[in-house]
């Protein structure tokens, strides 16, 4: 019998991204809220872009491939203009709320 090869949690989740953009603006959300650790902002934000092709991303927002690595890595520290450009290159956009 031949077993399924298995796939990472980070493949599983980027390819939801990819496929389903309302769960990539639930994640993304998700990760917002997170106000206790912005970092992960940063991880969701690099697995839509990876999800997405980097390439892509980086040249629908303007930015650079290295530039969005860079602002994206584990030590990134990205301005608020490339978060919001990221963010539109994806197809989202961010909104505030009251908070609850």
């Amino acid at each position: 019998m031949k077993r399924k090869a298995s796939i990472s949690h980070d493949e599983a989740i980027i390819r939801e991204l990819r496929d389903d953009p309302e769960f990539a603006a639930e994640y993304l959300k998700a990760a917002m809220e997170d106000s206790d650790e912005p970092k992960v902002l940063l991880i969701a934000l690099r697995q839509l872009a990876q999800a997405h092709g980097v390439a892509k991303v980086a040249r629908k927002a303007n930015i650079e491939r290295e530039s969005l690595y860079r602002a994206l890595s584990p030590n990134g520290n990205p301005r608020f203009s490339t978060i919001v450009a990221i963010t539109k290159a994806l197809g989202l956009s961010l909104t505030v709320e009251p908070a609850g």
